[in-house]
């Protein structure tokens, strides 16, 4: 593990879908996401919409129309505030940005949707929901074996 993390949001199986990750990560690395995407089926939903050109989509919709983008500046505003909060004034490197680490526009849909998770702010995690849940495993995605979490061979994407 390269960080003690939160979960911010689980499954009915009451699997972590987000985690919330410091600033820095053990070994003092500035890390650039505030909360990370944990689910599997999450993960791979989100990544057939980045595959189909959702990320792309999204800007020209923020394009259009002006109330999304403003919002999405101002969470990315928001989340660079909370950031700087958590790490005060110190020296060296640090991540910066907001969601994703990013200061302007969509970098990441998986970024976007934990946001969301978390802090019920987020506009583009907000419309990617809908194409993401429900979350329904029936079987665990992962499985503790001495002390380790690891991926369940058993678990296959719901149906």
């Amino acid at each position: 593990m390269r960080s003690s993390v939160v979960a911010v949001a689980a499954c009915d199986l009451g699997l972590p879908i987000a985690v919330a990750v410091p600033p820095f990560l053990d070994d003092g690395t500035p890390f650039p996401t505030g909360v990370w995407l944990s689910c599997p089926l999450a993960v791979r939903r989100i990544g057939r919409l980045e595959s189909i050109g959702a990320v792309k989509q999204l800007q020209k919709y923020g394009e259009a129309n002006p109330a999304f983008a403003s919002a999405i500046e101002e969470r990315h505003r928001q989340v660079a505030a909370e950031r700087v909060e958590k790490i005060g004034d110190i020296d060296g490197p640090k991540a910066s940005g907001g969601v994703g680490g990013t200061t302007t526009g969509i970098k990441c849909l998986h970024a976007h949707y934990a946001d969301h998770l978390e802090s019920k702010a987020n506009p583009v995690g907000e419309v990617t929901a809908p194409f993401v849940e429900p979350l329904n495993c029936e079987t665990p995605c992962v499985v503790r074996s001495d002390d380790v979490w690891e991926r369940n061979s058993r678990w296959a994407e719901p149906k």
